[in-house]
């Protein structure tokens, strides 16, 4: 039976591009809500101390792992041994947590973190632009990887990388492991289906995002951001909203895929009470887990 892990990110309750998303919670109350909902993972944040010596009698105590977590890349414009310089600490840390891989998202260009930048003004690539790049990030990749700590590729709303097209490009050009995100690529107007079985052979992480189809179609995207996006309620939890996560996880059963589903969900706390929002991801997971062959891993297997 394929074995799945389920995780959840820190940004339902504090989020480090928003920092008016946030609840005020600490480190311990955040794992301790997650853990309290079921999760046996969560990806790091701007809380998290960067040392296993001190995070890991924390983690312990909750029952909890690292299950990956961000880095904001810069290698679109950027340099491999500068990259290679600033990875380096979250390198180390991670493998000392066990961690399954490094989220590599490409910030260099993209608009995601910035509230006055329309969505329609998100970085584009030409085709000599994603063949140079591709070829960067899979150089960076291939290393990371010798070092004992694989990257896994975010694609994006507002960075260069976002449509199914660009990552269809993207992909073909590269040789970089891919974080599937059913909610960013729903958000980008993709077939979530599509991509799984066009890419599944490179999946390696999967963030099981959901997306509000009603407040997507709304927004003009010649005006309003991806921030304001995230604030009138685009992304949730499964279970929440508009995408069919039976039928997500289903696909990538189908094609042996095993490992983490990380629930990351940015909304507002005070709207989407963190714990409750946790609760209602976690059941929907253990549902479609089931509906699709899937063991879940819990923290006693773990421990």
């Amino acid at each position: 039976m394929l074995k799945a892990k389920l995780g959840i990110a820190p940004i339902a309750w504090w989020n480090d591009d928003l920092e008016e998303l946030s609840d005020d919670v600490s480190l311990e109350e955040c794992l301790r809500q997650a853990s309290v909902a079921g999760f046996t993972g969560m990806e790091t944040g701007r809380r998290f101390p960067m040392n296993m010596a001190e995070l890991g009698p924390v983690l312990a105590r909750y029952g909890m792992s690292v299950c990956g977590g961000w880095f904001s890349g810069l290698l679109l414009d950027g340099d491999i041994e500068v990259e290679k310089d600033r990875i380096a600490e979250q390198l180390e840390f991670f493998k000392a947590a066990g961690a399954p891989c490094i989220v590599y998202g490409e910030t260099a260009r993209s608009i995601q973190g910035v509230k006055s930048a329309p969505l329609a003004t998100k970085p584009k690539l030409d085709a000599a632009e994603i063949e140079s790049y591709g070829r960067k990030i899979s150089d960076f990749a291939e290393w990371c990887a010798r070092e004992g700590m694989p990257l896994s590729y975010h694609h994006h709303m507002a960075a260069a990388i976002e449509t199914e097209e660009e990552l269809d490009h993207f992909m073909a050009q590269s040789s970089v492991p891919l974080l599937f995100d059913a909610g960013h690529m729903a958000f980008a107007g993709g077939d979530v289906l599509r991509v799984i079985e066009n890419h599944h052979a490179r999946i390696s992480h999967v963030h099981t995002k959901d997306v509000r189809l009603e407040v997507i179609d709304a927004l003009d995207r010649s005006r309003e951001s991806f921030l304001d996006a995230v604030v009138k309620g685009a992304f949730t939890v499964p279970g929440d909203g508009s995408l069919d996560f039976e039928a997500i996880v289903k696909a990538l059963a189908g094609h042996g895929y095993e490992g983490w589903f990380v629930v990351e969900a940015e909304q507002d706390p005070k709207v989407s009470p963190p714990l409750e929002m946790a609760q209602k991801g976690h059941r929907e997971l253990l549902r479609v887990m089931a509906a699709a062959g899937y063991d879940v891993v819990t923290s006693e297997d773990l421990a």
